[in-house]
């Protein structure tokens, strides 16, 4: 056969693979017979050998052999099958809730049976249910481990395991898979090999090392599915400088009044980052830039100079946040540093209706409006810009690839597409910033501005809430403010809503002596912005919030923050929560109240916390506790979900799969551009903007 058959040949020229097979197939991106190929076992289950009875331990899955002793229907909370199997070694139950008639009987005169499943603690003492089972003398002993592969509705195991049978078959007839590594890579495993490896692994084979994902075949699959992805991301670039944006002139007068404006100096890195994105901005392909800094380090007025520049050379700017309190926080910086020089600022966000929202599209699509500020709205299909020149985005991970997309498409009529500015005050670990935003320049402001204080963090359980009611008693008596974050107990907008009310109502009676306020996010948009224009006048001591509270809020008089359930946020939103607080010159404190036991991980976590206030290292333990898919939450972010791969067990081929994708992209592009359409679902989506 042909040696590239298996990359082109269609799911359907295997055997039993008609219309309605192939239909499933294709939910799981399935096509061609490389796509199954590619369609690795989540973990793996050793059905090699047959444990006696006597020796099963809770929790372990086993493959048992022995005799039916007894069988019958048991009542207790919902009504079960329970059969009882026996070997010389011992006995264990066997217990079925779905069963039918007909399953009873045939058990009932089982003689030997050869059963499959995970051992529990039951009723009766270790049970097992519903495990799969046959005649013990059906089938020989299986002589590989078995793989477990994701599924879709109406596809079993068994089928895919088949099917993969007849490719691996197919292989050793001598029909190939193209490797494309074979010249560039330190893993001298033949990429055939390596499939076979992960798809049948030996009775012998590590389980340790297949279940981490470390063991060799893996690693050389790993390698060739990060290459994929970062050759995506190269293509992207390339793509990216391929199109026009406008040049623009350095800052001039409309910066240096907005300089002397300022009650504050720059940092040396905010002056570092403002110069890299002047750079950028004159340039006629579109820029494309990350600028991380940690929480208050001050990257909103690096945007506003960013912002001016764009207006000194005649074209309008897009500031989107994902929340309305953030967007209404830019609102209120920018409306405060521009305003002074002339400049027209338009707020639009889903609230904005009617009248009101016909006039302020007006404004936009006449150019009147310099800059637009606000949520998702801003790329709505009725928002038409005159000329928009730079995109700001904050918070960029909180978006979905074709949300971001969609604001970049909006460069008005001219041929040029928009400069584009992220900012995440999230930092982001150079693990991810390689992989996911590689397709972009990256900014790092690394520096505080003097005066912030730093924040003592403290963890102690709920039981002591009484005293950190009387604590903040004393501080509000003495002129401090202070937070009450109320933290989800489902995953409930609703139910979050309603505890920080019920809280609120509690605090309030408790200390009837200060001004307790309330914001979640269900008040309308004007309603959180009196709620919040209150707290920060001094008129509210003790402000009770859900999350909404996470970015953009800076009232410098709050010293003190109660965070309850920590144990439910990610590290970063913590450590977001806590950035809040420590803006002016008092002593700050966070009290972490978690709600005991906490298990081994969640102390990990709130130890983190309670240790350091450096981001960065916050982050990185964030993601090795959680992994990137919570972290960045990829249900919505457009971050990938690898196959194989994982970002921080396999770091350290970061550095060989920069070089190797460049040599491929650059010398062997039929070769690059197979890699990614054998890896990604859609190449053209990932990292895309």
């Amino acid at each position: 056969m042909a040696s590239h058959t298996l990359d082109t040949s269609s799911v359907t020229s295997l055997k039993g693979v008609g219309p309605a097979l192939g239909e499933k197939l294709h939910r799981l991106n399935i096509n061609t017979v490389a796509d199954l190929i590619f369609h690795l076992p989540l973990r793996y289950e050793d059905r090699t050998k047959v444990t006696p009875i006597g020796a099963v331990q809770p929790g372990s899955t086993v493959v048992l052999e022995g005799n039916i002793v007894a069988c019958d229907v048991t009542f207790g909370k919902r009504r079960s099958l329970l059969a009882y199997l026996q070997d010389d070694t011992g006995k264990i139950a066997l217990r079925f809730f779905h069963f039918s008639n007909a399953q009873k009987d045939a058990l009932k005169n089982a003689s030997t049976l050869r059963c499959f499943g995970e051992a529990r603690r039951g009723a009766t003492g270790l049970e097992i249910y519903h495990p799969e089972y046959q005649a013990a003398h059906l089938l020989p002993l299986e002589t590989t481990l078995t793989p477990v592969y994701p599924l879709t509705e109406g596809l079993g195991q068994n089928k895919i395991r088949n099917l993969l049978n007849q490719i691996l078959q197919r292989i050793e007839d001598g029909s190939s898979l193209k490797d494309y590594l074979l010249d560039h890579t330190q893993f001298p495993l033949p990429l055939a090999d390596a499939l076979r490896y992960v798809h049948s692994p030996p009775a012998n084979a590590d389980l340790g090392k297949l279940d981490s994902g470390t063991h060799p075949a893996q690693q050389r699959l790993a390698f060739e599915e990060l290459l994929a992805h970062q050759i995506s991301m190269r293509f992207i670039r390339k793509e990216m400088s391929k199109q026009s944006a406008v040049s623009f002139k350095p800052p001039a007068e409309k910066c240096d009044a907005l300089r002397n404006r300022l009650a504050f100096k720059l940092t040396n890195a905010q002056q570092k980052v403002h110069v890299e994105i002047a750079q950028d901005l004159a340039k006629f392909s579109p820029m494309l830039r990350l600028v991380q800094g940690d929480v208050g380090s001050g990257k909103t007025v690096v945007a506003a100079f960013a912002a001016l520049q764009a207006i000194e050379n005649n074209v309008q700017v897009g500031i989107m946040a994902p929340t309305e309190i953030l967007a209404e926080q830019h609102l209120v910086n920018f409306t405060e540093w521009l305003a002074p020089l002339g400049i027209s600022i338009a707020w639009l966000s889903s609230k904005v209706k009617g009248k009101q929202r016909l006039e302020t599209i007006r404004q936009i699509a006449e150019g009147e409006a310099k800059v637009v500020i606000g949520t998702h709205a801003l790329f709505q299909k009725d928002v038409i810009y005159h000329h928009l020149g730079l995109v700001i985005i904050d918070e960029q991970h909180r978006f979905g690839v074709q949300q971001r997309m969609a604001f970049r498409e909006k460069g008005g009529a001219s041929a040029t597409v928009p400069h584009q500015l992220v900012m995440t005050a999230t930092p982001i670990p150079r693990t991810l910033t390689m992989s996911m935003y590689a397709d972009m320049d990256c900014s790092i402001i690394d520096e505080l501005p003097p005066g912030r204080t730093p924040v003592t963090t403290h963890v102690m359980p709920d039981s002591k809430r009484g005293e950190v009611v009387e604590r903040i008693a004393v501080a509000c008596k003495h002129g401090a403010q202070a937070y009450w974050v109320c933290t989800l107990i489902e995953e409930s907008e609703v139910l979050d809503c309603q505890a920080a009310e019920v809280t609120a109502t509690e605090l309030a009676e408790l200390l009837p002596a200060i001004n307790v306020g309330l914001v979640h996010g269900r008040l309308k948009a004007d309603e959180k912005s009196e709620v919040m224009d209150r707290f920060k006048a001094g008129n509210i001591d003790l402000l009770v919030a859900t999350t909404v509270i996470e970015v953009g809020v800076d009232v410098p008089n709050a010293s003190l923050m109660i965070i309850e359930n920590p144990e439910r946020l990610g590290l970063a939103q913590l450590h977001q929560l806590r950035g809040r607080i420590g803006r002016g010159k008092a002593v700050s404190h966070c009290l972490l109240l978690y709600h005991p036991p906490l298990g081994q991980l969640s102390k990990q976590r709130l130890n983190v916390m309670r240790e350091s206030h450096d981001g960065f290292y916050i982050a990185e333990q964030d993601l090795l506790i959680r992994g990137p898919g919570e972290v960045f939450g990829s249900r919505q972010s457009g971050s990938i979900e690898f196959r194989v791969a994982d970002l921080l067990r396999d770091q350290y081929m970061l550095d060989d799969i920069k070089a190797v994708s460049e040599s491929l992209v650059t010398e062997h592009r039929e070769s690059a551009l197979a890699l990614m359409e054998r890896w990604l679902t859609d190449p053209t989506q990932t990292g895309q903007v």
